[in-house]
């Protein structure tokens, strides 16, 4: 009764000032959204007209003022679940609130610290070695504006006051066992030390964080992240920040994170989708594992370079009759020139360029009877004759990257213009598909689309103007005078001032050689597991990354605890994967749930039945999501499952950066064996669970299993 009272009791403290945060929020929110409508109030235009001079120095204050209340206002009427989340007593008499973003009285005293704030890291760092003069941490627990549990860490336990209350314990270990959504949580009020370390690294050349699975390894980056724009908000909201990940289911996954988190001012791609600013193209589509490993491959870069230089229109010699007179330009000369313009420019410039080295060729042999005419017009004449024109659009012909790559579904061209072997070419010539593009083909469209250039388009003169549309808007004197300032969310970016790379051990040459073009002088943030790669060489990404960062300053953080994973079910995976890579570097699981693995068999005809009846199972024991991951059976499983949003099946390599409370990993061996890389792949699906991992092997006990 004695706990419950002082559980009572300081809830109710905790209380008091949240609803203090909460009101001085209300009013901050209020003033903000008054400043905006008065300056906006105070001068529109339909941008038909012109700021005049005179007016020029109040406004430009005005509109300074109006910025800023518009972002702290988009800042303070985002979704902050939980905004107050931490506690921090110190041995000098001071207590610091910690929050997802700063909030101040009106005499500018902090309520809240925000939690990427200096004065906010002894909540991360802070240990029983090293307490920073923390003696008790809290964390509280929240629901919309509610104080409904705290769970406090004791730091000093020697300088404890008397009246100090201490509750609970394990604040982490109490979050990992909350059930999962269909979306990533943040974990900003429960980030260890260790992860702290990464989060808070300078920005400056590359970042890498390693660790295996339930390591919090993508929730760390993307707190970085939230982090960087926080500390170098001009930098990084301007330049723009990109996160890219492996699939759009994985995307869908961690998209609420950063919003969560108070950013919205950042673009997320999955590998599909990162060539679209150039190519006006997404895929979603995966390839065979064949195909996957020979369209990644870094010998790409002289296929395709090939691919251009080739020229499958091409005649013998050129012959012109210019005003009577003959002229003859060789298959060597025309070769030589196709070299030397190509070197010069994309493809699609460098076609002027060639029929002005032609011209320039046939000038200097021509007669004198024609020379006497000025080269202006000799090079009129050549121009305009329907046999020049002819001759250049077959020899070199205005083609998009789609036309180009279109080009490789012929399997004696791969062959003649790549070491590719007929098997090979046949691979990739047959996963070619212009009507269905898949993840593979960005890439290598990326890469023709820097070779081609664009190709010229003509404007209809009606539509190259923008019209007014008489829709008044507020009308900043920073916008008329200047482009340093804050882009809106959602603005558009060619390159990208920071990219975070999730996954990146997947990531082949070719996509290396895309993200790097969305952030040649970009700051980046890799997250990777060795472990986990799919990539058949598992250490090839590894060296192509070295290569790419050169020597640029860089920095690694390994977390080295599996936080998430049930130990039960880890130990059996680990054990797995070391009978094939038995140096392989795993992190430590710390926490048990009491459900050991269930390693189930079921014969072939009765397979979906047995998925079904142990997904089923599953939904009654857990509260959250339940993955079936499976490889070749998801379409007769899904129709023998109940209609369920918490059940989501996918393939293996989808899989990678999820989590679920319950995992349902149908046919082990045929995982396994798909690829060179298919142990690491089953690695990956065995450790997606937070509570109860479920096996099914067909007719008989997998091959996989560890005693087989």
């Amino acid at each position: 009764m004695t706990h419950q009272t002082s559980l009572d009791r300081e809830l109710q403290v905790e209380q008091r000032h949240v609803d203090l945060v909460l009101a001085q929020l209300r009013h901050a929110t209020a003033s903000a959204r008054g400043l905006v409508a008065e300056s906006k109030a105070r001068f529109t235009s339909s941008r038909e007209t012109w700021v005049r001079e005179e007016d020029g120095t109040a406004l430009f204050e005005r509109d300074a003022f109006a910025f800023l209340a518009a972002r702290r206002l988009a800042s303070l009427e985002g979704e902050h679940e939980g905004l107050v989340f931490g506690r921090l007593d110190f041995l000098e008499p001071e207590i610091r609130y910690i929050g997802r973003l700063g909030v101040r009285t009106d005499d500018y005293e902090p309520l809240v610290i925000d939690w990427r704030a200096g004065a906010a890291e002894p909540f991360y760092r802070a240990t029983p070695v090293q307490p920073m003069d923390v003696i008790r941490r809290r964390v509280l627990n929240c629901r919309d504006d509610k104080v409904i549990g705290v769970e406090d860490d004791v730091l000093m336990p020697t300088h404890l006051p008397d009246d100090m209350t201490v509750i609970g314990d394990g604040a982490l270990m109490r979050a990992l066992k909350r059930a999962r959504g269909s979306k990533m949580r943040d974990i900003v009020a429960t980030i260890q030390a260790e992860q702290d370390e990464a989060i808070r690294a300078p920005y400056q050349g590359f970042t890498l964080i390693t660790g295996g699975p339930g390591t919090g390894k993508t929730v760390v980056g993307l707190h970085r992240i939230a982090f960087l724009l926080y500390t170098h908000r001009r930098r990084f909201a301007n330049g723009g920040v990109l996160v890219i990940g492996p699939s759009g289911v994985f995307m869908d996954y961690i998209e609420r994170v950063l919003p969560s988190l108070g950013e919205e001012s950042v673009t997320l791609k999955s590998l599909g989708q990162v060539a679209s600013d150039r190519l006006g193209i997404t895929a979603t589509t995966r390839e065979s594992p064949e195909a996957w490993a020979i369209k990644g491959a870094w010998s790409m870069v002289d296929l395709l370079g090939r691919l251009v230089e080739y020229s499958p229109g091409a005649p013998g010699p050129l012959t012109l009759t210019i005003k009577g007179e003959p002229f003859t330009l060789t298959a060597e000369r025309l070769v030589a020139i196709r070299q030397d313009c190509l070197s010069r420019q994309p493809y699609n410039d460098a076609r002027s360029l060639a029929e002005s080295q032609i011209i320039a060729r046939m000038w200097v042999s021509a007669e004198p009877r024609l020379r006497s005419v000025n080269q202006k017009l000799f090079d009129d004449l050549v121009r305009s004759a329907w046999a020049f024109t002819t001759f250049m659009d077959r020899w070199w012909p205005m083609i998009d990257a789609t036309e180009m790559l279109a080009r490789l579904r012929d399997p004696r061209l791969v062959e003649q213009l790549s070491d590719l072997n007929p098997e090979q070419a046949k691979i990739l010539a047959e996963s070619i598909d212009p009507e269905h593009w898949q993840v593979a083909d960005i890439p290598l469209l990326d890469e023709l689309a820097e070779r081609l250039g664009r190709v010229p388009i003509e404007i209809d003169e009606d539509d190259s103007l923008l019209m007014g549309s008489g829709t008044e808007e507020l009308v900043t004197i920073s916008e008329r005078l200047t482009d340093h300032r804050e882009r809106e969310a959602g603005t558009p970016h060619d390159t990208f001032a920071h990219i975070l790379v999730d996954e990146a051990q997947d990531i082949t040459p070719m996509q290396w050689r895309m993200i790097h073009r969305r952030g040649p002088n970009a700051s980046w943030t890799i997250v990777a597991d060795p472990a986990q790669s799919s990539w058949p060489d598992r250490d090839e990404p590894t060296r192509f990354l070295i290569s790419l960062i050169g020597n640029r300053e860089q920095r690694s953080f390994r977390l080295s605890t599996n936080y998430r994973s049930p130990k039960e079910a880890y130990k059996l995976a680990t054990r797995y994967l070391r009978n094939f890579e038995p140096d392989i570097d795993v992190p430590k699981a710390v926490r048990y749930t009491g459900f050991p693995p269930r390693l189930l068999v079921a014969p072939r005809a009765q397979l979906a039945a047995q998925v079904a009846e142990a997904t089923t199972g599953l939904l009654e024991e857990l509260e959250g999501t339940i993955g079936i991951i499976t490889p070749d059976y998801s379409a007769e499983i899904e129709a023998a499952l109940p209609q369920n949003p918490r059940i989501m099946v996918l393939d293996p390599l989808s899989s990678k950066g999820l989590e679920f409370d319950g995992v349902v990993v149908v046919d082990p061996d045929s995982i396994a064996a798909a690829s060179a890389s298919g142990p690491r792949t089953l690695y990956v699906a065995l450790t997606r669970p937070t509570q109860i991992l479920v096996t099914i092997d067909i007719d008989t006990p997998g091959v996989w299993r560890p005693g087989s």
